[in-house]
């Protein structure tokens, strides 16, 4: 066992503390040094019912996913945690309730505990009403005895407990540091059998940065406040939710404003309003408030408006499974809506990602004077990573294409045929730049007009303008990781689900396939040049991604026209990295025994 590489599941029921003991944990985990990615699994019934799971991989070396397996299962729930034992893996350690108040209906979880795998009791209630009175800290007390079971610095622990319980005043904080420590000395007591262990991590040696544990939406949020966000509006909607929460608190910060408004189609309408009057405008919404966003958008594209808007997409159609991750909005982002309506559309594959590609956004909206949609998942969003910001924000606070003082007055054309597509524009309140928008198609005056040359020629200019996005400053708009040269499997993928297929890359080249790796971050212009490129190299090109269709594989397919091999899976949860590696074996031709993860 790597040392430096493990996993930790918490399992519980809702109102147990499940999702505040992780935090804590990945929180203190990243603040000693260590690599974290964390993904917590919610209910979606109400609280008192219903299965939560924090799970979290801390390592020296950066990961890209989550493991199959856990090397650490701690339960504060057996009927809940009982069907997770198995994911345990060999000689790994599982934590329990020694001394619970009754059974779950299937039994106690000793008797399910694997052979190979460690058990560790612990008496979590009797130390919680010793600690505090209560039972109400079990969750604190749970996590203080893995701490102390493997050494982790409980001063980290401390400092976070006081933080997380800062509001509820300093005798809150200090009792949940009480039964933190009881469970710490309990844990450090045990006599420890599994092969567990934790290194020490690497000290942070980038100058000039600064780490911090986020998720997917706290990193968009960052993003856009960093990239100089005036306005937002939004509508309340699983899992884009915390976007608008987020910006609720930091905008009026910086004098700022936000809204929510009655639904999606008053949301998207504010930010197109507001973009048209020369604002950073952004809304956040998922699969469904896409749907109803679709015409809103095909003005944004005809009035060439700049704007941007956030999508964190989740098992569908209709109202589907909310609490599910999925990435099966692609279609409905690239071309939802009636008519030829171009516009850009991102994704990215991790949480630094999401931070970079929300800040980008803005840029891209003005420069390209264009509707962005940033393609999140689930997932994405709710998955904790580890990530090293600048102090000073990356991103450009004005590409506004301005007209000349000569371009004014009474013949401004404010949608002018110019080389590149990108017209000056002038925005409310400037002088001599009083023009006409509309829906309708129209001339460069902004005019109605349904000739077909000038409908011909808008189309181009709408469409040619979005080419800019392919070389704009300081974006990747794909890159390709593993083998260089020629590789016998390629593994071309988009969003979140890259990750998995980073390390199953790694495991193929450990096993000698000759493999590589390309991410598509901007799905729309498509980066044709460089994924053909790379589809030169492969011998097989396989597209794995969390929809039931194969809606990226059809839109490679369909640009470029050239066969991929489509991996689709629907389970509402990340891809196994067990089901790419297997895809990686059979097209390489290997018949190789499954690698353990």
């Amino acid at each position: 066992m790597d040392a430096t590489d493990i996993q930790i599941l918490i399992v519980g029921s809702a109102g147990d503390g499940t999702i505040a003991a992780g935090n804590i944990l990945r929180q203190a985990l990243a603040e000693a040094g260590y690599k974290v990615i964390s993904f917590d699994v919610y209910p979606p019934e109400i609280r008192g019912f219903g299965k939560c799971i924090a799970r979290m991989r801390a390592t020296i070396e950066q990961a890209y996913s989550l493991k199959q397996q856990s090397d650490v299962m701690l339960s504060l729930d057996d009927s809940h945690a009982i069907p997770h034992v198995a994911e345990v893996r060999d000689w790994g350690a599982v934590l329990y309730e020694s001394k619970p108040v009754a059974n779950a209906p299937q039994g106690h979880i000793t008797g399910h505990i694997r052979p190979g795998q460690i058990p560790y009791g612990c008496a979590i209630r009797e130390i919680s009403e010793k600690a505090t009175g209560a039972n109400r800290s079990r969750n604190i007390v749970a996590l203080g005895y893995l701490a102390g079971l493997y050494r982790l610095p409980r001063e980290a622990f401390h400092a976070i407990i006081d933080r997380q319980f800062k509001k509820r005043g300093a005798e809150v904080a200090s009792v949940n540091r009480k039964a933190f420590d009881e469970g710490y000395a309990a844990g450090a007591g045990a006599f420890k059998l599994d092969d567990v262990a934790f290194g020490p991590p690497k000290p942070n040696v980038v100058p000039g940065t600064v780490v911090e544990m986020i998720n997917g939406n706290a990193a968009v949020v960052k993003g856009c406040l960093d990239a100089g966000i005036d306005c937002f509006f939004g509508y309340p909607i699983t899992p884009a939710t915390t976007i608008m929460e987020r910006l609720a608190t930091e905008m009026p910060r910086h004098g700022k404003r936000l809204v929510q408004t009655e639904d999606e189609i008053s949301a998207i309408s504010a930010t197109i309003g507001a973009g048209f009057a020369g604002t950073r405008s952004a809304t956040a919404t998922s699969g469904p408030g896409l749907s109803l966003m679709q015409e809103m958008l095909g003005l944004g594209t005809m009035a060439e408006v700049p704007s941007v808007v956030f999508v964190s997409q989740r098992g569908g159609p209709s109202t589907g499974m909310p609490t599910k991750t999925e990435q099966s909005d692609l279609n409905s982002a690239l071309f939802g809506g009636h008519g030829d309506a171009p516009r850009i559309v991102m994704a990215p594959t991790n949480v630094e990602g999401c931070y970079r590609c929300a800040g980008k956004a803005f840029e891209m909206a003005e420069a390209y004077q264009t509707p962005v949609i940033v393609l999140l998942d689930l997932y994405l969003s709710n998955r904790y990573e580890t990530v090293a910001f600048g102090q000073k924000s990356p991103f450009e606070p004005d590409v506004n294409k301005r007209p000349r003082k000569q371009d004014l007055g009474a013949g401004y054309k404010r949608f002018a045929l110019v080389e590149g597509g990108v017209s000056p524009r002038a925005v409310p309140g400037d002088a001599g730049g009083m023009h006409i928008v509309t829906g309708l198609e129209h001339n460069e005056l902004g005019r109605p007009a349904d000739s077909a040359e000038m409908h011909l020629a808008m189309c181009d200019k709408r469409l040619d303008k979005l080419k800019g996005a392919l070389v704009h400053p300081d974006f990747t708009v794909a890159k390709r990781f593993g083998a260089m040269g020629k590789a016998a499997v390629g593994l071309l993928a988009w969003g979140s689900t890259f990750g998995e297929c980073l390390e199953a890359m790694f495991q193929a080249e450990k096993e000698g396939i000759d493999c590589s790796a390309m991410k598509v971050v901007m799905l729309s212009p498509f980066p044709e040049e460089a994924v053909s490129a790379f589809m030169d190299d492969c011998a097989a090109v396989l597209v794995p991604e969390l929809n039931h269709d194969g809606q990226f594989a059809r839109l490679v397919q369909g640009t470029l026209g050239r066969k991929v091999v489509k991996l689709t899976r629907v389970p509402g949860v990340p891809m196994r990295v067990s089901d790419i590696l297997g895809e990686i074996r059979r097209l390489a031709g290997r018949n190789l025994p499954q690698a353990a993860e």
